[in-house]
């Protein structure tokens, strides 16, 4: 299950929020800094290059388990207590983080969650894919610049949000992150995507929440086995506290899979059987041929909504972060980018 190996540190490569690439000999692997230490030249690691070995969804990258010889040190309190969080993510596992949740007793924003239970109507984004978040933030910076906009990062993909050097480039213009599920490593740790959502509307503020899993996608080609399921869900909770749901959709011309060209598989399953709550489904003006028929059946739920795309893709050139989904930049598969800039654009009309 696990393809241990142990070797020493040859070099430190680039680091970001969270992150630290180090080298192995040839191998390239990346360090938690909050979880294992901070490696450096000449330590011994131990290293699962399993998903590396296999090609898998790991950016390439063998992962830093322990530095043997120099664990790091304790956190700062005595670790008998509640005081400084109880929330444990990656329950489990033996990397289990402990973190202190933004809605338990011991958090200052105990109080205001404690009497919390609707985000009165704020707009939020769900979307299938990590790599729609930069450009969801920039559809809607676009028409609403002074909009704060959060990111609730779900489990299906990346646990620790610090893999993704998306959300590190986005610091300073999302109002913050959220993680919930098993996620972890948002400036605010949640149980749900509920609680998250209202962590996101009264402790960040948020004008606007992005909804979507972390970087990665679990898939088998099957109806049912892929990790965007969850989107449908999210529609549930963002409803379940009252929030207006919004419907980013997967739509590809570039996609060389059949199930993900046109509008993909995901998001007619998510937003067609999952989702049981009526969300506004966002098709961005000039691509009715690509999209067709197919989202007539989600109508008898879901309200079809058609927005104009002028200048979001003059916004999506601007965005702080490269646009890349599955290796497919702006270029490569324009009408990704510009369906989830709709969406955001949409979501920014309703503030109004």
């Amino acid at each position: 299950m696990i393809r241990w190996r142990s070797g020493v540190v040859s070099s430190v490569g680039r680091s970001w929020h969270g992150a630290i690439e180090v080298f192995v000999g040839d191998v390239r692997a990346l360090a938690y800094p909050l979880l294992v230490g901070t490696p450096a030249v000449g330590d011994r690691v131990l290293l699962n290059v399993g998903a590396q070995l296999m090609g898998l969804g790991t950016g390439g990258y063998a992962l830093v388990v322990a530095l043997p010889d120099r664990l790091p040190p304790d956190p700062p309190d005595d670790g008998t207590t509640r005081d400084a969080g109880h929330l444990v993510k990656a329950r489990y596992t033996p990397l289990q983080a402990i973190m202190l949740g933004v809605d338990e007793p011991s958090s200052p924003h105990h109080a205001v969650l404690a009497s919390a239970s609707q985000v009165a109507g704020m707009p939020v984004v769900t979307a299938d894919l990590h790599s729609a978040l930069p450009a969801i933030l920039a559809g809607v910076l676009c028409d609403a610049p002074a909009a704060r906009v959060a990111y609730v990062m779900t489990d299906g993909g990346a646990l620790p949000a610090w893999f993704s050097r998306t959300l590190a480039g986005l610091r300073g213009t999302l109002a913050g992150t959220v993680t919930v599920g098993q996620a972890f490593g948002g400036d605010l740790e949640a149980t749900t995507v509920h609680s998250g959502l209202l962590a996101a509307r009264h402790v960040l503020g948020a004008d606007v929440t992005v909804v979507a899993q972390g970087p990665g996608n679990l898939g088998t080609g099957t109806t049912w086995g892929f990790s965007g399921v969850a989107v449908g869900e999210a529609v549930n909770a963002v409803a379940a506290v009252g929030g207006r749901p919004v419907g980013s959709l997967r739509i590809s011309a570039a996609d060389p899979r059949a199930r993900h060209r046109g509008v993909s598989h995901h998001s007619l399953t998510a937003y067609g059987r999952v989702a049981l709550a009526p969300a506004d489904l966002v098709i961005p003006v000039g691509v009715e041929d690509l999209v067709g028929d197919v989202l007539e059946p989600l109508a008898a739920r879901h309200r079809l909504v058609s927005v104009p795309v002028d200048g979001l893709e003059e916004a999506l050139r601007a965005s702080p972060v490269r646009l890349s989904t599955m290796g497919r930049g702006l270029s490569e598969d324009r009408e990704y980018f510009l369906a989830a800039a709709a969406a955001g654009r949409y979501a920014a009309s309703l503030l109004a």
